[in-house]
């Protein structure tokens, strides 16, 4: 109990994968499957809640996304996780044997002092990738590979992306959300090509507004296949407006890889600080 003698809860992190082919994306919806349903049943089970556990995730995908480096918190009562040497590979085991096959938790315990998914992550990185060779499309990896059948100029569309780094209003590559900012951070947006020749580009930044990525991958593409200049998306991203001819690629070959953190000691503040809604790139 606590002071006020209430049942004492602690604060779990969980860290999984998902293929987001038949989810209708994370978030829970009525009559959908949704990786967060699927996840919040199981984790009530394993953990013999009363009731299926509130979930908050790093980042909100959309159906068809996957995720290599998903993480969520969750709190629950302190008997739920007595704390066992042991407890933690039990968790795992069970939902493993609970979970479907497209779901995998690859670990869990208790999460440090001050930690939210969400608003203590520093950055997401995402992957999009893309065969552009005819011959070399791997039917095993069409689920989370696009077939693009014109050639890219990767360097083209690496220099394409350059002016997009840094803190912008990225009004023109999001769908808006009412009372949501549009301004983000954006650290890293390249492409290169894997060892099977495949082009995969690289995105990070402190977090994206909805549909973000794909709306940069599709205008990357554009100039990639020549149709665009390389001071295109550039010239979009100033005009700040919604530009229908910026495509939204389609969803399945986009995975979160990996999501950021500060220190233990910096997670309450900067969970604070994400808070604070920009309005104005700085």
């Amino acid at each position: 109990m606590d002071s006020e003698g209430e049942p004492r809860t602690v604060r779990l992190r969980i860290d999984l994968s998902y293929d987001g082919s038949a989810f209708s994306g994370w978030a829970a919806q009525p009559g959908r499957r949704t990786v967060e349903d699927v996840l919040a049943a199981a984790l009530g089970r394993v953990l013999r809640l009363p009731s299926a556990p509130k979930l908050t995730v790093a980042g909100r995908t959309d159906a068809g996304v996957h995720a290599r480096g998903q993480v969520v918190h969750l709190d629950v009562p302190a008997a739920a996780w007595p704390g066992h040497d042991d407890r933690t590979g039990r968790v795992l085991a069970r939902l493993a044997s609970l979970l479907p096959a497209d779901v995998r938790v690859r670990a869990a315990g208790l999460a440090p002092g001050g930690f939210d998914a969400r608003f203590s992550a520093l950055w997401r990185r995402y992957a999009y990738r893309v065969c552009d060779d005819e011959a070399a499309a791997d039917p095993l990896r069409r689920h989370e590979t696009l077939w693009y059948f014109r050639r890219l100029d990767l360097a083209a569309m690496n220099e394409a992306g350059r002016p997009c780094l840094g803190e912008h209003d990225f009004a023109a590559f999001c769908r808006r959300r009412e009372g949501a900012t549009t301004i983000r951070t954006l650290r890293i947006l390249s492409w290169h090509r894997d060892d099977h020749g495949i082009a995969v580009a690289t995105v990070v930044a402190d977090a994206f507004c909805h549909n973000m990525v794909r709306a940069l991958v599709g205008a990357l593409l554009a100039v990639g296949e020549g149709r665009r200049p390389p001071g295109w998306p550039a010239a979009m991203l100033a005009a700040a407006v919604r530009d229908p001819a910026v495509r939204v690629v389609p969803p399945h070959g986009l995975c979160l890889e990996e999501v950021g953190y500060p220190p233990p000691d910096q997670l309450a503040a900067r969970a604070a600080a994400t808070r604070t809604v920009r309005t104005a790139p700085r």
